[in-house]
C-alpha cells in the first residue's frame, strides 16, 4: 500500500524540532511523501515491511537505506525518514525480521546479511533507487556492515555510526559479562512492542525492574527476572564468548577489508563500540580503502553524534551517490577534549605521540619514576556491596560520559593515585594502557582501571577506563587496555588513576569463587594488594607529546 499522506502536522513539527536540536542543514523541500508498509520478499520466503519517503523533486535523488529493529514510526522515522527526505533523498526504512510487522522471529544479528541483500535486490527493481547509500546508528550501523562486502554496484557509500562489524561480540570477552548493556538491550528489544512500554519507561518502572534483575544470581536467571521468561539472545551471549564459532555467521569483521565502497565512520570517545569501530577503520585503511573517521566527545545516544551521521549522509554520502565531488574529509578528525578543539590527522593512532609512564606510588601518589621500595596498597572487594559503575560508556544516555567521580573515589574499595598539579599542559592522544602488579587471596578477581582529570577545585572527571578478569598466580602483572582517547590535561590540573575490583552493573560482579561468571552464585570477598616498587612498577602509560 502506498499513498500520499494528508498534512502531517506532528511530523512536520518533529522535523522542525529535530533541525533545531541537531543543527541540521536547512530542509530543501518540506513537501515529502511516504509510502508505508511496502512488502519486500526475502530469499527464504519471508516478507519485510518498509516505508519509502520521497522528496517532491525526486529526479536523480539518491536513496538512503536504513534497516532497523526499532520500528518505522516515531523519532527514528522523523530523523531518518522525514529529515533525510526533506533534504533531497529517497529513504527506505525497513523493519528487521521479526520486528514491527516483518515476518519471522527476531534473533539479533542472525539474518541481517541475507535479509539486507534481499532488500538491495528488491531495490534494484525500483526506478527511483539507482544510487544507494547505507546509513544508521548502532544496530542500524551493523546492518550496513552485514552487507557491505557483498554490496551491489548501486551502493555508493556508507555511514556507520557508533557501531561495529561484529556488534554485540564486542561485549563477549571470555570470562567477562558486560551485564548492563547485554541485559538492558535484551529487555528493551523483548518488550518494545508491548502495549504500555513507553509509559513504563517514562515512569521508571522498567528501569527499577531491570536494576533488580541485574542482582539476580546466577546470571542465567536475570532475563527471566526481568521479563518473566528467558530471552534467547541474552542466553546466547552468556554461553558463547566472542571466540566461539557459534557466532561465525554474525561476525562480519573478517570481511571488512573486502568492503570497497567509501566509508565515513562516526564514533564517540565515550561510546560502547569505540575500540571495535577504530579497528574496523584501521582494517579499511590498511586495505587501501576510501575510509574516514570522526570521533566526537559523545556517548552512544548523544545528539552530537546523530547530527554528524545525518550531515554526512546528506552532504558526503549523497555526493558519492550523485557522482559529484563530496566535501573534503580528512582521514581522521578528532575532538580533543580538555581544550574543546577539532583536529585533523592522517591516521589512527596519530604519529608523534610517545608512550610515557606515570607510576603508581605509596600514599596515593602518581609520578614519573617508580619508588625504589614500598609496601603494597590494599583494598577488599565485596560482591555483596560491589564497587558501582559511574559514567563512562553506557548503552543508554542516562548517566553516561564524563561525570564527577569524587563520591566513587571516597569508597574504601577504590584506590586513587594522583599527580601533583601540572606545570604545563599534557596532551594525550592514542591508545592508553595500564600495567598493574597485584596479588589476591582468591582464585579470581577483576581489575578496573580508570583515568581521570582533576581540576583546580578537586572535581574528578573520567576520561577512559576498562576492566579485565584476573586469575592471580602470586604477584601477577596485569595489563589493561583502556579505551582510546584524545585529551589535554591542562596546566594546574592533576592526572588521577583509579584502581578497583569492579564496576557494577556495567560489568557483572566477580563473585570471587573462580567459577564461570554466568553460573556462579556464592559470594566471596577478595583482598587485593597493588604493588608499586622498582621490582613491580605499576603504571599507566599515556601517549604524549
Amino acid at each position: 500500500m502506498g499513498t500520499r499522506p494528508r498534512l502531517d502536522l506532528v511530523g512536520r513539527a518533529a522535523g522542525s524540532l529535530a533541525q533545531r536540536l541537531l543543527r541540521l542543514p536547512p530542509a530543501t523541500n518540506r513537501d515529502v511523501t511516504v509510502e508505508r508498509d511496502l512488502r519486500i520478499p526475502t530469499r527464504d520466503g519471508r516478507t519485510l515491511l518498509a516505508n519509502h519517503w520521497a522528496p517532491a523533486d525526486a529526479a536523480g535523488a539518491p536513496t538512503a537505506v536504513v534497516r532497523t529493529p526499532y520500528g518505522r514510526s516515531g523519532p527514528l522515522d522523523w530523523l531518518y525518514g522525514r529529515a533525510l527526505a526533506e533534504r533531497g533523498l529517497h529513504v527506505l526504512t525497513v523493519s528487521c525480521r521479526g520486528t514491527f510487522g516483518s515476518d519471522g522471529d527476531f534473533r539479533a544479528m542472525r539474518h541481517e546479511r541475507e535479509d539486507g541483500l534481499s532488500v538491495l535486490r528488491w531495490l534494484a527493481g525500483r526506478p527511483w533507487a539507482t544510487d544507494v547509500v547505507l546509513t544508521g546508528s548502532s544496530y542500524l550501523g551493523y546492518t550496513q556492515w552485514a552487507v557491505a562486502a557483498q554490496a551491489p554496484v548501486q551502493v555508493k557509500a556508507m555511514v556507520p555510526h557508533v557501531t561495529s562489524a561484529r556488534l554485540a561480540l564486542a561485549f563477549l570477552r571470555p570470562d567477562r559479562v558486560e551485564l548492563e548493556t547485554l541485559l538492558g538491550w535484551s529487555v528493551s528489544t523483548a518488550t518494545q512492542e508491548r502495549p504500555g512500554t513507553l509509559w513504563r519507561t517514562l515512569l521508571g518502572i522498567s528501569r527499577k525492574r531491570l536494576a533488580a534483575a541485574m542482582t539476580t544470581l546466577p546470571l542465567t536467571g536475570a532475563d527471566t527476572a526481568a521479563l518473566g521468561h528467558a530471552w534467547p539472545f541474552y542466553q546466547d551471549c552468556l554461553h558463547h564468548d566472542q571466540n566461539d564459532p557459534y557466532w561465525e555467521n554474525e561476525d562480519h569483521s573478517p570481511s571488512v577489508s573486502d568492503v570497497t565502497v567509501p566509508v565515513s565512520s562516526i564514533a564517540g570517545w565515550y561510546d560502547i563500540f569505540l575500540a571495535d569501530q577504530l579497528r574496523d577503520f584501521q582494517v579499511l585503511r590498511a586495505a587501501g580503502r576510501d575510509a574516514h573517521l570522526t570521533i566526537g566527545p559523545w556517548w552512544h545516544t548523544h545528539l552530537g553524534g546523530m547530527t554528524a551521521v545525518l550531515r554526512d549522509t546528506v552532504d558526503w554520502a549523497a555526493a558519492h551517490a550523485r557522482g559529484t565531488r563530496p566535501p573534503r574529509k580528512p582521514p581522521v578528525c578528532l575532538y580533543v577534549m580538555g581544550v574543546g578543539q577539532w583536529r585533523d590527522f592522517d591516521q589512527w593512532p596519530p604519529l608523534g605521540y610517545t608512550p610515557q609512564r606515570w607510576h603508581l606510588a605509596p600514599g596515593g601518589a602518581l609520578g614519573s619514576a617508580p619508588v625504589p621500595s614500598a609496601p603494597p596498597t590494599k583494598f577488599t572487594y565485596d560482591p555483596s556491596d560491589p564497587t558501582p559503575s559511574l559514567g563512562g560508556p553506557k548503552l543508554e544516555g542516562r548517566g553516561a560520559g564524563p561525570v564527577d567521580n569524587r563520591g566513587l573515589e571516597a569508597r574504601p574499595d577504590v584506590l586513587v593515585f594522583t599527580s601533583g598539579a601540572l606545570t604545563a599542559d599534557v596532551e594525550v592522544i592514542g591508545e592508553v594502557t595500564a600495567e598493574v602488579w597485584l596479588r589476591a587471596d582468591g582464585p579470581s578477581c577483576d581489575l578496573f582501571v580508570r583515568l581521570c582529570d582533576v581540576d583546580g577545585r578537586g572535581k574528578s572527571l573520567n576520561v577512559c577506563d576498562d576492566l579485565v578478569k584476573v586469575r592471580p598466580d602470586g604477584i601477577t602483572k596485569v595489563t589493561v587496555s583502556l579505551s582510546p582517547t584524545a585529551f589535554v590535561f591542562r596546566r594546574g590540573h592533576r592526572i588521577r588513576v583509579q584502581v578497583s575490583g569492579g564496576a557494577f552493573p556495567r560489568f557483572a560482579r566477580n563473585l570471587g569463587d573462580g567459577g564461570p561468571p554466568h553460573t556462579s552464585a556464592a559470594l566471596r570477598t577478595t583482598a587485593v594488594e597493588v604493588f608499586h616498587d622498582a621490582e613491580h612498577p605499576s603504571a599507566i602509560v599515556l601517549p604524549q607529546r
